[in-house]
């Protein structure tokens, strides 16, 4: 007896239960039909850009609020600003646009999609408060977009890294200061004017940017940047002729940037030496002996450069001895350079780029290296050492079988001296390393 009184106790309370969420239900469905004027419509109550476009069809309000913005085009007012700069437009410089379907679609939705329960709290919302939605002035100017895009390309810039450059005019290197890039926010932007058109017919909007900060600052490329080494020679007692050509030589190095692991050639810098190039004729020497050409005392210019890449620690991968001592340099510390068969080259053995710096006055010439600073308390010093005299052999005399000299020699038996046999030299060149004061490597 107490199971039957229980059981219908229970179906009366799922009855009652039953009976209370089907009449909510029916309750809101009831609801959503008197706010709706039909299926395809707006519901009651909604207002857009100030028009109450209760009970009409999408097409209906869109033309209309479409029509509404166009018409108040002329009074539209635009302008964006950056720093004191100003860019300015009125509405007749926009072409004409309706970009409005798709706000209104959006507004129609409202209310339509979700669940049964956001549907209806979506139209009780409306009934007891109405639904006011604005349309951007934004959507009628057609060319907004390009005209926002000139503005952002004539602001925006690339972050300009510092660097060192050779500067003509004042014949050296300098280290120019860095220059930080900027960048438009166009989200923030387009959020901004989209925010003021909502309201006012005249904006102006601040162009939001960030700055770009260049990899490689001034105060971080001056720690990668010093003299490594210099050396310079004498050619006091030289011509003129010889004078210009060391200094020519010279020139095409100067304010030259080699590269890490970066090899040059002496002979691919300067390439031949033509009097087109500027070269005079002055003595050089030739199979031992000295001659007149273009070009004389080029090899004082590649003597220069290469114990000044001594000094910097630099790495030497070919050099050439003359076949005569030299008077501008140590013994064994000479660097002898002819098209075709003698070249002094270097790589930059070093983690950063080397900067070449050359000049001579009327008495002397220079090479300065520049580049990553030296270890604090490392010099590098040559040395030089004299080993022997190698005798001289004698007179060698020669047949002159190509008559080169026949108007020389006019009598039997006599010869034509064509130099003095000289002694030669025999001698070892060193690289010494040094640490705060103390010898550590020698080479």
């Amino acid at each position: 007896m107490k199971n039957r009184k229980r059981k219908v106790w229970l179906w009366t309370t799922f009855a009652i239960i039953s009976t209370f969420v089907i009449g909510s239900i029916v309750a809101g469905y009831l609801l959503m039909n008197t706010t709706l004027n039909s299926s395809n419509k707006f519901y009651n109550g909604t207002v857009i850009n100030g028009i109450d476009v209760s009970g009409m069809t999408v097409d209906e309000v869109s033309n209309l609020v479409g029509t509404k913005l166009v018409d108040s085009r002329n009074e539209i007012e635009f302008e964006l600003t950056y720093k004191d700069r100003v860019w300015k437009w009125a509405g007749k410089d926009f072409e004409v646009n309706n970009k409005v379907l798709p706000l209104i679609e959006n507004a129609y939705s409202y209310g339509r999609t979700g669940s049964f329960w956001d549907k209806r709290d979506a139209v009780k919302d409306i009934k007891n408060n109405g639904l006011n939605l604005n349309v951007s002035y934004k959507y009628v100017l057609g060319g907004l977009d390009e005209k926002i895009n000139e503005v952002i390309a004539e602001i925006e810039s690339q972050p300009v890294n510092s660097e060192v450059v050779f500067n003509n005019e004042k014949d050296n290197f300098e280290i120019t200061a860095e220059q930080n890039g900027v960048k438009v926010d166009k989200d923030s932007l387009y959020q901004k004017i989209d925010e003021l058109f909502l309201k006012n017919k005249k904006i102006s909007v601040e162009v939001p940017t960030t700055e770009i900060l260049p990899e490689i600052t001034k105060e971080q490329l001056s720690k990668h940047y010093a003299l490594r080494g210099r050396f310079s020679t004498s050619y006091a007692k030289s011509t003129n002729n010889r004078k210009e050509n060391v200094k020519r030589a010279l020139k095409d190095f100067n304010g030259k940037k080699v590269e890490p692991n970066e090899t040059v050639s002496f002979n691919g810098v300067t390439g031949d030496k033509t009097v087109e190039k500027g070269y005079k004729p002055a003595n050089i020497i030739l199979n031992g002996v000295y001659v007149e050409g273009t070009g004389g005392g080029v090899c004082q210019s590649s003597t220069t450069l290469y114990n000044a890449l001594l000094l910097a620690d630099i790495q030497i991968d070919e050099v050439n001895k003359h076949s005569l001592p030299v008077s501008y340099v140590w013994l064994a510390f000479d660097a002898m350079v002819s098209e075709g068969y003698s070249d002094l080259t270097f790589t930059n053995n070093t983690e950063y780029p080397i900067y070449i710096k050359t000049g001579g006055d009327n008495e002397n010439c220079y090479v300065e290296v520049y580049g990553e600073p030296l270890k604090d308390g490392f010099e590098v010093k040559r040395r030089a050492e004299f080993v022997r005299t190698i005798p001289h052999p004698g007179d060698v005399i020669i047949q002159d079988t190509e008559k080169e000299y026949a108007d020389k020699v006019t009598f039997k038996g006599e010869y034509l001296r064509l130099k003095m046999p000289t002694e030669g030299y025999e001698s070892k060149a060193y690289i010494d390393y040094y640490q705060d004061g103390v010898l550590r490597v020698n080479s």
